[in-house]
């Protein structure tokens, strides 16, 4: 009789923690798809204007009228801050300025037509790299992210610096992505980050938390280039799988996306309030 109350027990215990799991995962996952409002605009206005053209403009004009008015809706109804919009147009000005020199170099093309094109780039491409920003601050706070054992600024700033000049600079030189990357490893070795689900509290490596969010946009990434977002030359007589090389390039991307955003973060808490 002992054993079967026992075994009973043990039962309404595991489905108890299954049933717990899977309420969590769902609940992450709701807040993990309100962060992402603004990559879903774009994904789905790329679909939607490669599906159906619409009148008076070209699409690569639309795009940037769309993510405008995005931008413009979801600072006055609450879903981003002003603080938020700060970071958001930063990370705009430095993906344009990516964008305009790699498709200088042939790196990638925008084939379409635009009236809002600056020497090949549609200005809608900078909201590309917004909308990562975008995420990273609204996952920041519904998620009530805190950083454990963050390095120091002296180190953190030069790390997100030379990665960000490596995008440049490896077409003149040598590629340093790997001991960057190796770099950032023994840099956050000992870094996590916690976050909150459903009252619980949770934490991952850093370091791994980028290789997720560096694969994810790799997935958005083909995706994009699907729907004619931009195009690389192997995709120019028609649509291919992005080389899965590339996740190197997204996960050194959203490092130093993160740095920012979290450093930004770290310097306004430390602020007197006034």
């Amino acid at each position: 009789m002992n054993i079967t109350i026992q075994n009973d027990f043990q039962r309404k215990t595991l489905k108890a923690l299954v049933l717990r799991g899977i309420t969590q995962l769902a609940r992450f996952g709701w807040e993990q798809a309100l962060s992402c409002v603004f990559p879903v605009v774009i994904f789905a206005s790329l679909a939607l204007t490669q599906i159906i053209p619409l009148p008076f403009l070209p699409r690569y004009d639309w795009m940037l009228i769309i993510c405008l008015l995005m931008q413009v809706l979801m600072v006055r109804f609450g879903l981003e801050t002003r603080d938020e919009l700060k970071v958001i147009t930063l990370f705009h000005l430095i993906g344009l300025a990516l964008e305009l020199f790699k498709v200088h170099m042939g790196s990638w093309a925008y084939p379409e037509e635009g009236y809002s094109k600056i020497f090949g780039v549609p200005l809608y491409s900078g909201f590309m790299y917004a909308s990562v920003a975008s995420y990273l601050c609204q996952a920041w706070r519904r998620l009530k992210v805190e950083l454990v054992k963050w390095p120091p600024f002296l180190l953190v700033i030069p790390l997100a610096a030379a990665i960000y000049l490596n995008f440049f600079t490896h077409h003149f030189w040598m590629d340093v992505r790997w001991w960057l990357s190796a770099l950032v490893i023994i840099v956050f070795w000992k870094s996590w980050v916690t976050y909150e689900v459903g009252g619980t509290r949770y934490r991952m490596p850093l370091a791994f938390s980028f290789v997720l969010i560096g694969f994810f946009i790799w997935i958005a990434e083909n995706i994009a280039t699907f729907f004619g977002a931009w195009e690389y030359p192997n995709q120019t007589e028609a649509w291919s799988l992005v080389n899965f090389g590339k996740v190197s390039s997204w996960l050194l991307l959203v490092i130093v996306s993160f740095l920012i955003v979290a450093t930004l973060k770290l310097v306004k808490e430390k602020r007197p309030k006034g």
